[in-house]
This record gives C-alpha cells, structure tokens and sequence, in this order.
C-alpha cells in the first residue's frame, strides 16, 4: 500500500471516530490507529486544513456535514472501503471525475480526496449531494454539483435538469455505484429517475468504473444504466462468484479483485 492509500485510510478511519464520538484527543487517536503522536497530529492539520474537522488543543472536534448521514454513510465495511480506495487510485491526479450516489461512491470521493495533494487540477462532478457537500470544503478540488430533484434515500439529484446540466460537461472517469450488475442486465440501479442521470453520465465520460460488491454481481434491478460494454473496469471483493467474474470479463470488462 502506497502511502497515500495509507494517509486516506487513516483519515477515513479518523473521520469514523469522530463521528462517533464528536471529539478526539490525540493520545486517544494514536491508540485506536496504532500509530505515533507525531502522525496523529499531521493528520488532524491535515483534517482541520480541509475544513473536515476543527484543531483544538490536543486533538479535534466534529464539524462537516458529513456527520450527520447515516452510520452506513460515514465508513465502509472492509470489502466496501477496500474496494473504494482501489477504484480512487485507477483516477489521475488531473482527471474530471463523476460520482453518483451510494455509500461506494462516497467512500471512493473520501479515499480520492484524501491522497489529492494541494495544488492538483481534480474537478468532481457529482450529483450526490451528501459527496458535493464533503468534496467542496477540500481546497485542493474543483467540485461541481449538478441541479435536479433530490431523492433522500440516495441524496441524488435527478430528472431533466440534473441531465441537461451534463449536456455541456465532460468526464475523464466515472466512478459509477450500483444495485445490480450482470452481462445480459449490464448495469442498474433501483431508481428511474436516478437510472436517467447514471446513463448521461455514462455517456460523457471516456471511463466508466464501476464499484461494487460482489453481492451484486449476476443479480437484476428496475432500470438499466448502461449495457455491460460501456463499462471498462469493475472493481469487487475477492467474494465475487468466478463464474460470474468469468463471464464479465469474457464481455470485455477488466475486473479487479481487491
């Protein structure tokens, strides 16, 4: 693991605690990550630097939005935050990178975020609401939040205006989450409405990744995305049925197993 993906998984793992807790000292921080005092306090500048947290005397306190979202929101589980870091790290530095919503994605913007140095030409393109609000306090990207009607489950925004504000956009790479993903089915999603703006997503950018668990594989939902030949990379956990993997890379797909 590259120092960075080391750097983003203690952030993210710092990001945890605190939003279970609201406070963290420095000694505390040290223990739980089993790293130096030292370390503990770079990254709490580093947090507080990008408006993720607030430096107090000995430690931090809580103040982005994000904590606020659901527990599912605020970290993945192994294979989840595994698979987020992966997909973040296949992302240029100077790339224009999309994101919809889901807890993947989420943690894939925080992972991207987190190894993004001061100075990068990164510009994410979201229509997540809960990732636009995270992304736009780091001063090290350009976030650009798309309009539309907002859907609580998924804090997406969708219909037609969230899909004519892409009319004029290009993407480098997306990072795609979804609910289901097979070769006859491609990629889908549970929503129509959200399905809509995934496509348009899909169709704007030059490469489409897509970031899910293996127990979507081989399974079906609502409203199809995209078909299987417009995705370029599937990211998934070591889980994943071979014979499904199999298949989807009989189709074209590189798969990464993380």
């Amino acid at each position: 693991m590259t120092a960075a993906a080391d750097r983003s998984t203690r952030w993210n793992r710092l990001l945890e605690l605190l939003a279970e807790t609201g406070r963290l000292s420095v000694e505390e921080a040290a223990e739980r990550l089993g790293v130096s005092a030292a370390t503990v306090r770079r990254d709490f500048t580093a947090l507080a630097d990008q408006q993720l947290a607030t430096r107090t005397h000995g430690g931090i306190v809580a103040t982005s939005v994000a904590y606020d979202l659901p527990a599912r929101y605020r970290q993945g589980d192994g294979a989840k935050q595994r698979i987020a870091e992966h997909a973040a790290a296949l992302v240029d530095s100077d790339a224009v990178v999309g994101f919809n919503g889901g807890t993947t994605t989420t943690a894939a913007a925080r992972a991207l975020a987190g190894r993004t140095e001061s100075g990068s030409d990164l510009v994410v393109i979201t229509n997540a609401l809960n990732i636009a609000a995270e992304m736009v306090l780091r001063p090290q990207l350009r976030t650009i939040c798309l309009g539309g009607m907002a859907r609580r489950e998924s804090y997406e925004l969708h219909g037609p205006l969230a899909e004519r504000s892409l009319a004029e956009l290009r993407l480098d790479t997306l990072i795609l989450g979804v609910n289901a993903l097979s070769v006859e089915g491609g990629a889908q999603c549970t929503h129509v409405g959200e399905a809509g703006v995934n496509a348009e997503m899909v169709r704007r950018s030059q490469q489409v990744i897509v970031a899910a668990t293996s127990d979507k594989l081989g399974r079906s939902a609502l409203a199809r995305i995209c078909p299987i030949d417009q995705v370029q990379v599937l990211v998934t956990d070591t889980d994943a049925d071979p014979d499904a993997v199999a298949r989807i890379r009989e189709a074209g797909v590189r798969v990464d197993l993380v």
